[in-house]
């Protein structure tokens, strides 16, 4: 039996979400490989009377799955923002600067690579999130030493980060829109908001609501996963009690293991199983693949670190305390790491188009986020080293004069 303390470890989402992923590439590239697809392509079906959806499973695992992890997302904004340490206006420059610049210079490198195809030009999002159970179970790895205001800092910037895909997908993912769907979403919506002020805490109200909700969004035309989003924006943060958690807090305790050890590793399975036969110099060339990895690898750390590099020298915001611009700098190049999310842009970009394209989305997602893995855990050492070595150089905490 696994150790109780490993399955707390804060890395250990990280490690099953490597394990889910390595068995996804040797499922696709071992005799069983018919087997996976066809097991992903399985229809299921979910009907109540004349109301019926059916998917394949592997749609089911993206649509359905992931609207949960957005849900989590949400409930962790809503908490960080209402009493959390986003709830201070000041606490919100440098991680917002970094996650808007983070998502703007990745895609702009993607678009350079890919911008004269039409059809390639739909994935300029894909290097432009951040996998955040990968980023933090790297640096809960590596990152010990670190000052905790760094951690908080890769936060904040993952939620950020998370809200542009969330922006992104509905702006530019989602197609066919139906205005009485959404309607009822809304309906359906205001009946939360209705129960939050009344002051109803029961959890189940708020769940039945969520399915309802998703289902709307869902044939409505927008991205389902937005309505876990969405929803979790309406669940009440007050408790009843002051001795008493929140729906809220209840909900996020108890999603937090279903999120990290399931939602996201049977995505990474369902969704990582690139095909390596015949893969050659051409393959990672492509345009595609360049734009991904170079957005990954180079956008995502210089889109963040020199933005806010730039902004702490003017005042503007405050280096996290304790911290140099060298870790400020690695903990940026963690925010390379995309996998998850990149991912997940990257099925919905080109659903429906060659397959060939989102092998080459796989190829420079899973060698960007290997790539940034390695510099950002190579970086963290020196920086520590550094730091263990002559640690009254390196004290400076208000971002002028830090030695890298």
């Amino acid at each position: 039996m696994l150790d109780r303390s490993l399955l707390r470890h804060e890395a250990f989402p990280g490690v099953l979400l490597l394990l889910a992923t390595v068995l996804a590439i040797v499922a696709a590239n071992s005799p069983l490989s018919n087997v996976y697809s066809e097991v992903l392509n399985i229809p299921v079906v979910v009907g109540v009377a004349s109301f019926v959806l059916e998917k394949p499973l592997q749609l089911w695992i993206n649509d359905g799955l992931m609207a949960v992890f957005f849900f989590l997302v949400g409930l962790e904004l809503k908490r960080e923002m209402v009493k959390g340490h986003l709830s201070e206006p000041s606490q919100l420059v440098l991680p917002g600067i970094a996650a808007v610049c983070g998502i703007l210079f990745p895609a702009l490198i993607y678009y350079a690579f890919n911008g004269a195809d039409p059809v390639a030009a739909r994935g300029w999002a894909i290097p432009a999130a951040t996998d955040i159970a990968f980023a933090m179970g790297i640096y809960a790895l590596v990152g010990t030493r670190l000052p905790l205001t760094l951690k908080l800092f890769l936060l904040s910037v993952a939620l950020f980060d998370d809200i542009g895909a969330i922006l992104i997908i509905a702006l530019f993912y989602s197609e066919g829109l139906s205005v009485s769907a959404m309607g009822i979403a809304g309906l359906f919506l205001t009946v939360a908001f209705l129960l939050n002020r009344a002051g109803v805490r029961a959890i189940t109200p708020y769940i039945l609501i969520f399915i309802a909700v998703w289902v709307c969004v869902l044939k409505s035309g927008v991205h389902a996963t937005l309505a876990g989003f969405v929803t979790a924006l309406f669940i009440p943060l007050s408790a009843a009690a002051q001795s008493e958690h929140s729906v809220l807090e209840k909900l996020e305790h108890d999603l937090h293991p279903w999120v990290g050890f399931m939602v996201i590793p049977v995505f990474a399975f369902a969704n990582a199983g690139v095909n390596l036969t015949g893969l050659g110099v051409e393959a990672f060339l492509h345009p595609v693949t360049l734009g991904v990895f170079l957005g990954l690898l180079l956008g995502k750390q210089f889109g963040i670190f020199l933005p806010c590099y730039a902004v702490i020298k003017l005042g503007w915001a405050s280096l996290p305390k304790g911290a140099t611009f060298g870790q400020l700098w690695a903990v940026s190049v963690l925010c390379g790491i995309g996998f998850t999310m990149s991912l997940f842009v990257g099925t919905l970009a080109f659903n429906g188009f060659d397959p060939a394209i989102l092998n080459n989305v796989k190829i420079g997602v899973l060698s960007a986020s290997l790539v940034a893995a390695l510099q950002a855990a190579l970086m963290i050492h020196w920086m520590t080293g550094r730091r263990d070595a002559s640690a009254p150089m390196l004290e400076t905490t208000d971002g002028r004069g830090a030695v890298l």
